[in-house]
């Protein structure tokens, strides 16, 4: 068995996530503890109120919302509703959480059986369970003596036994109407936001045009764009929007444009150290001053960087990123240094683009209510001759990272002989 735990501030995200579930189709609710009626008995806004008023009594504390999933084997299908409520009730009695209301709800849309429970850390006297290292104090221990008690395939046996490994969904390209616009998207973003290092609408957009999806601020005189609002789209194999777009705020994890801003300067930090692989890259596919832009974008793929090109409908590039897959960090091509932006790039290849002529793989994005300093307009162009390393993130994350102080050997050349020289001149 393998238990996640998840503290919050809002109990109605926790909350809504299960239930819309519930809706859907894909789960259902299977116990209500230290309830006044069984779940089937109550209404939604009853089985909220309960959690709601409980938190009440200590209205200062933040962090009061606690949501947990018990995953087990997929070996042990058989379990049915009432023996996992004994498992997590004896769980749940070893946590601390015995005496707190909390909802259970068994979920069917994964290939192994898992349960998600919703409660709060507000006791009913107006106190409050520490959730300090709460899964490293209480919550293993509390594990392996359920595991032990109901029989339950060990966690740490998993490594040792391949049949028993939760496999993660594969991350790859959406396809409308393959699976549930809002579930493929959700894989993606769950998959990128984490895990790779943007600082900007564009630069995020480069990374998510590889999986058909976009995220899209709207015109400059839409009401989303003067609201500050976020929507998720999903591209056709050309770069067009298609289907329904989908607002931030639905989504469980919130990706929306306050939640990215947030994240913009912290990754800056991050990805500093980085930005010498990049360079590096770049300069060594450049070496010689014979390779032309398609000579780059090819080396660079070798390297597991993605250049992601911004053409106008005339074909004149006046953008360029690079999504470097090995260290999971974005670069817009000025965030590397002036001799690394699209103007320059095209001055130092052999053979530019003539206007009306596009990179071979590449097609020009169309307008679909970006704006440039509003983060991403118009036309970021996906190459679909550049795969990404190993097929998806999950392997990509496998990768070895480079070191930042990495140099060419051939740039190094002038450095070492100069260095030789000095040494024999003050053997002389």
């Amino acid at each position: 068995m393998v238990a996640v735990i998840k503290a919050g501030k809002s109990i109605h995200r926790v909350f809504n996530y299960n239930e819309n579930k519930v809706k859907e189709g894909v789960a259902e609710i299977i116990g209500a503890k230290n309830y006044p009626f069984d779940p089937d008995k109550m209404t939604v806004p009853m089985r909220l109120n309960r959690l709601l008023r409980q938190m009440e009594l200590r209205p200062h504390v933040q962090v009061n919302s606690v949501h947990i999933s018990l995953n087990f084997s997929p070996s042990e299908n058989h379990l049915d509703n009432e023996k996992l409520m004994e498992i997590t009730n004896a769980y749940m009695e070893k946590l601390g959480f015995g005496k707190q209301p909390f909802l259970v709800y068994r979920h069917h849309d994964a290939g192994h059986p898992h349960c998600h429970v919703v409660t709060t850390n507000i006791t009913s006297d107006g106190g409050r369970i520490d959730l300090h290292h709460l899964a490293a104090k209480k919550s293993e221990q509390a594990r392996k003596e359920t595991e032990k008690s109901f029989g339950l395939v060990a966690a740490e046996g998993r490594q040792d036994s391949p049949q028993y490994e939760l496999q993660p969904i594969a991350m790859g390209k959406v396809k409308y109407g393959r699976i549930q616009s809002k579930k493929a998207i959700t894989t993606v973003l769950d998959g990128v936001l984490p895990n790779y290092r943007f600082t900007s609408l564009p630069e995020l957009n480069a990374v998510l045009r590889q999986y058909n999806v976009l995220a899209d601020r709207g015109s400059e005189n839409s009401r989303i764009f003067k609201a500050n609002g976020l929507v998720y789209r999903i591209l056709d194999d050309q770069g067009n929007p298609v289907g329904v777009p989908i607002k931030a705020s639905d989504f469980y994890s919130r990706p929306t444009l306050k939640y990215l801003e947030s994240k913009y300067g912290n990754n800056e930090v991050k990805r500093m150290p980085y930005k010498g692989r990049a360079k590096n890259a770049i300069d060594m596919a450049l070496l010689g001053g014979k390779a032309t832009l398609r000579d780059l974008v090819r080396a660079l793929e070798k390297q597991g960087i993605h250049v992601a090109l911004r053409q106008n409908d005339t074909g004149i590039i006046y953008g360029i990123t690079y999504v470097d897959h090995t260290t999971k960090c974005i670069f817009n091509g000025s965030a590397l240094g002036k001799q690394y932006s699209a103007k320059a790039i095209q001055e130092r290849c052999q053979h530019a683009l003539k206007p009306g002529q596009h990179l071979a793989g590449n097609a020009a994005q169309k307008q679909t209510g970006l704006q440039p300093q509003a983060g991403a307009t118009a036309a970021e162009t996906k190459d679909k001759t550049i795969p990404l390393v190993g097929g998806n993130v999950l392997e990509a994350l496998l990768q070895p990272e480079f070191t930042s102080d990495y140099l060419p050997h051939q740039l190094r050349g002038n450095k070492k002989r100069r260095k030789k020289g000095k040494s024999n001149n003050n053997n002389q």
